[in-house]
């Protein structure tokens, strides 16, 4: 979905004159570091929208002529420098004209909320006044009030773009009862109860070696079996790794090979020729559910402590799903606690890879994962 920025312009992109009118060349002053933070903002995916009130436009006290030179130099010397608004809303109206387009009101944004295709959680007003905060409020969004001092530019663009991805996963069936949270961006004290010891160990293998946080308890139907825990966990702990990827901007997306004793956990995804090497990829966050996964003999073991090994493809099929996640899994032979350990921490190992973030970029031809 899309992400909009609403930008007020003066005393925000350009500095206000004591005058309070920016109608001369000689008035545009453009706010420090403008344009590196909204290069940075359009790099993730946020689409740019001026909203800004100009009193008594179009009257003698401000003829329309002398508000198009300046703002069409503005609007030219941030192109010119890659930053271009796809919508410019202006207001020309006296605070006693009563209109319904002055901020905070909403005339000048209704088109957007009458939208349901942009992505309200993860768009934001910015503007330096209380006016543009409460703009922000009455459209049912966030908002950042720019200050010079206090809250800058590189301050703003931090704050969109540097921010923990966390999931917090509720689920509740007949079955089985789940709260679950992850956090890709703060690994360790993870902490993991579900009722079966040895499926806790595993996954604790997930998020130690995947690198992130779990927060996990579980009160499931264990005195019917293990079925609906070991599933619905695999459900829920694919829809929180979505939820905390987002739209996957930046993510590497693909991964892996693990070996563990005498066995090996091979993770398979897509193989493609590049320069002539067959490049093996593990795991592909491609949006898309398929599981492929290979024993090359069956486990010696029909369960390890009160896990049921037939749960194993079962388990990582659930997440797969619920995740979007393209995985091809295979073991050699071998002792059946290494052959699950090895594939628990293989998918872990390699999820680590693929969701580690290395730019902005979406990893996609399509524009989308």
């Amino acid at each position: 979905m899309k992400k909009y920025l609403f930008i007020d312009r003066d005393g925000t992109l350009v500095a206000e004159p004591a005058d309070e009118q920016v109608d001369a060349l000689n008035k545009i002053r453009f706010e420090r570091n403008v344009v590196p933070a909204l290069l940075k903002l359009q790099s993730y995916g946020y689409e740019l929208v001026m909203v800004s009130n100009q009193d008594g436009l179009g009257t003698e006290s401000f003829p329309t002529e002398d508000f198009e030179t300046s703002q069409n130099f503005i609007l030219d010397v941030l192109k010119s420098q890659g930053v271009d608004f796809s919508d410019i809303l202006i207001c020309p109206h006296f605070p006693q004209d009563n209109c319904s387009c002055r901020k905070p009101k909403t005339g000048l944004v209704e088109p957007y909320l009458i939208r349901t295709d942009w992505d309200r959680e993860n768009s934001y007003v910015i503007g330096d006044r209380i006016t543009d905060v409460q703009l922000a409020r009455n459209m049912g969004i966030k908002s950042f009030q720019y200050n010079s001092e206090t809250m800058t530019w590189d301050d703003i663009a931090d704050a969109i773009t540097n921010h923990d991805r966390t999931a917090h996963v509720i689920r509740n069936t007949r079955e089985t009862q789940i709260d679950l949270a992850v956090n890709l961006d703060h690994p360790g004290d993870s902490r993991i109860s579900t009722g079966i010891g040895f499926f806790d160990h595993m996954l604790d293998q997930i998020a130690t070696h995947g690198n992130f946080q779990l927060i996990l308890n579980v009160t499931g139907d264990l005195h019917v079996d293990e079925h609906h825990t070991v599933e619905d966990v695999g459900i829920a702990l694919g829809t929180a790794l979505k939820q905390a990827l987002g739209e996957k901007r930046g993510i590497v997306r693909f991964a892996f090979v693990l070996a563990m004793d005498e066995v090996q956990a091979k993770l398979e995804g897509i193989s493609t020729s590049l320069l002539n090497e067959q490049v093996g990829v593990a795991i592909d966050i491609s949006g898309r559910a398929y599981t492929r996964f290979i024993c090359d003999a069956e486990f010696m073991r029909d369960h390890v402590g009160e896990f049921p090994t037939e749960m194993v493809p079962h388990f990582f099929r659930s997440l797969a799903d619920a995740m979007g996640l393209t995985l091809h899994m295979q073991v050699t032979e071998g002792n059946t606690h290494h052959q699950v350990e090895a594939l628990f921490k293989g998918f872990g190992r390699a999820l680590r890879n693929a969701i580690k973030v290395e730019g902005s970029a979406l990893p996609s031809t399509k524009g989308v994962l």
